[in-house]
């Protein structure tokens, strides 16, 4: 058999070709180039458009084996936070695939789930942000569907999705695959459609908190362009992203998810400026304060309310309205109009002209742009105590002046925040779920979930069913070929 080797350290590494392994290990080339796209492989490299795999690699699992179930149900800590890995998500939506359509998928696409530590409900208004991504995410298998039908299952929900890539429904369709049918119109406006796909679906994390749809939307645009030979620049898939949300779910989201999950790189905060396009990913000091990135849901299972959260994006329009208004100053439609064309000393100055409501959307919006620039030196710093207090500055202004979540989530919010060891948090996605994000201690992780889980189910044993926590890690955003 043929090898190729290559030195490093002065010692030989043997690789295999895909066709190797698939002769070692007694499977089709398909599966094992999909295990590599899957990161599956430890070491598995790509080298033009051949894969290489390191010769003493382990043959991964397979989903359906006991020693696969051991494996991946093994809980590192007391709540068992572990329950899926990467490749145990992706995994789970194969074999569903398989019993489907009896065949092996011919892709597979993966968005991680990102988290905004500072500079929340600023996308909107072309502001700054702060973002992460983990290594936790929305998985796709596929398999393209000549026909031009889109037919879609996710592991989450019970009911399928069908349409044709041409005669896509113009209005939504009120289920969890809206945000889809909306993304396969607007790339549908961009370039010809001819090639539909049948696709799982499976998210890693619970539903409730992350906000998963701009994941969810970018996976399922990944597939279908590479089905129908699109590529898309960075930009255009953030801009093809957004409109599904925006025109067709009616969200008034920005477009801090799609930023995320595509520019965001391991150990790096993305700091970017939403209005310029500048971003800055700022590494982490080596010498900086040991952390972890913790993720405790509540069990809330109450969906985003579209038309509240559009409501305080509204007022924020109407404070930046008024306050130009007031002083005299240009302005444009009510939706071109955002917080961002207005200083801030005319808040300072107009600000008990306007109506409550108004004026603590505004609040968030000031002191949530002065905490990013805080928040990214003291990233660059390593200093996460300090990081930490300014996430949790930033959950409390989420409360008081957007005035989002649940009286349950407000309770896990105060009690991971309160727990030695937490260097601070804030809640993921747009508070409506049930998630807070915490940065943590490694050293104290038993024992932070420990208390976090005694102390929340006791004020809401309702959720003892429901409630979960995990542990993550910085990863890497999408990578576009």
């Amino acid at each position: 058999m043929l090898q190729c080797t290559q030195k490093k350290g002065g010692a030989g590494l043997e690789y295999l070709s895909v066709r190797q392994a698939m002769e070692k290990w007694h499977m089709t080339d398909r599966r094992v180039t999909a295990l590599c796209r899957e990161g599956r492989i430890p070491g598995a490299k790509k080298t033009g458009k051949a894969w290489l795999i390191p010769d003493d690699a382990e043959m991964p699992l397979d989903g359906r084996t006991r020693a696969y179930a051991q494996k991946g149900s093994r809980g590192e800590g007391p709540t068992g936070e572990a329950a899926y890995t990467a490749s145990g998500a992706g995994e789970k939506a194969r074999q569903r695939f398989i019993e489907l359509y009896g065949k092996e998928p011919e892709g597979s696409a993966f968005t991680p789930y990102h988290l905004c530590p500072v500079g929340a409900h600023c996308d909107h208004q072309q502001g700054v942000i702060t973002g992460l991504v983990i290594d936790k995410g929305i998985h796709m298998v596929y398999g393209p569907k000549h026909n031009g039908v889109i037919e879609l299952a996710s592991l989450q929900f019970p009911k399928r999705a069908q349409w044709h890539v041409n005669v896509t429904p113009e209005e939504k369709q009120n289920d969890w695959a809206d945000h889809l049918r909306g993304a396969c119109i607007a790339l549908g406006r961009r370039y010809p459609l001819r090639v539909g796909l049948c696709a799982i679906i499976n998210g890693e994390l619970p539903i409730g908190g992350l906000s998963s749809s701009a994941a969810t939307i970018l996976t399922f645009l990944s597939a279908l362009s590479r089905l129908n030979g699109i590529r898309l620049k960075p930009e255009e898939l953030i801009a093809i992203a957004r409109e599904a949300e925006g025109r067709y779910v009616e969200s008034a989201n920005g477009s801090l998810g799609q930023v995320c999950e595509i520019y965001c790189r391991k150990d790096k905060l993305l700091k970017m400026d939403l209005l310029d396009g500048k971003r800055e990913l700022i590494e982490y000091p080596k010498t900086g304060d040991p952390f972890e990135i913790l993720l405790f849901f509540s069990g809330l299972s109450k969906s985003l309310a579209s038309r509240s959260y559009n409501r305080r994006v509204d007022e924020c329009r109407a404070a930046a309205y008024a306050l130009l208004a007031f002083a005299g100053e240009n302005r444009q439609s009510l939706r071109e109009t955002g917080m961002r064309l207005v200083p801030r000393e005319l808040f300072d100055r107009y600000r008990d002209r306007l109506p409550a409501d108004w004026a603590r959307r505004a609040e968030h919006w000031y002191t949530e742009q002065a905490r990013c620039e805080e928040a990214a030196e003291a990233w660059r710093r390593g200093d996460m105590r300090r990081f930490g207090a300014l996430c949790t500055e930033s959950g409390h202004s989420s409360v008081e002046n957007w005035q989002t979540g649940a009286p349950e989530l407000h309770t896990l919010f105060d009690i991971v925040t309160h727990t030695a060891g937490v260097y601070g948090g804030r809640y993921a996605g747009a508070g409506f779920k049930g998630c807070v994000m915490a940065f943590a201690e490694p050293g104290k992780r038993e024992e932070i979930l420990q208390k976090v889980e005694t102390a929340f189910l006791a004020a809401c044993p309702e959720l003892r069913e429901k409630y979960s926590a995990h542990v993550c890690r910085s990863a890497d955003g999408v990578h576009l070929e």
